[in-house]
C-alpha cells in the first residue's frame, strides 16, 4: 500500500477537518495540535456524516446526531450515541464500534494518508 497525498498542511487549519478522497475511499482529514490524524468518515452507530461534527478536547470528534465520541487518534469510542433520550434502546442491536484510523505521513508540506 502506498501513501497518496491528500492535502497540504496549510489546507487545514490546526482544529479543523477536511474531508478527502484517497483512490476510491473517502477519509476525514483532521489536523490536531498533536499533528495530522484521518478516520472513516462516517460515524460507525448509524453512519452519519462526522464532517460537520464538533471536535472536542482536541482529540475527540462528536457525532452532530446521537452525539457518539470518538478518539480520533486511534478510533476507539470515548462515549456511545446518548442522545436523544431512548436511543440507548438501539444500542442493544448497534454496539459499540471504533472507527476505522489510517496511516497519515508528511513530506515537506504534503499531507500523504494510506487506505
Amino acid at each position: 500500500m502506498t501513501f497518496i497525498q491528500v492535502a497540504k498542511k496549510s489546507d487545514v487549519a490546526v482544529g479543523s477537518k477536511k474531508l478527502v478522497k484517497v483512490g476510491d475511499t473517502k477519509v476525514l482529514l483532521f489536523h490536531l495540535s498533536d499533528g495530522f490524524h484521518a478516520t472513516e468518515p462516517r460515524c460507525s452507530h448509524m453512519k452519519i456524516s462526522l464532517e460537520k461534527g464538533p471536535i472536542l478536547d482536541d482529540c475527540q470528534v462528536q457525532c452532530p446526531l446521537h452525539r457518539a465520541r470518538f478518539d480520533i487518534r486511534t478510533g476507539e469510542v470515548s462515549q456511545w450515541a446518548c442522545f436523544p433520550p431512548g436511543i440507548q434502546l438501539l444500542n442493544v442491536i448497534r454496539s459499540e464500534k471504533a472507527l476505522q484510523t489510517y496511516p497519515v505521513k508528511i513530506d515537506g508540506d504534503k499531507v500523504l494518508v494510506q487506505v
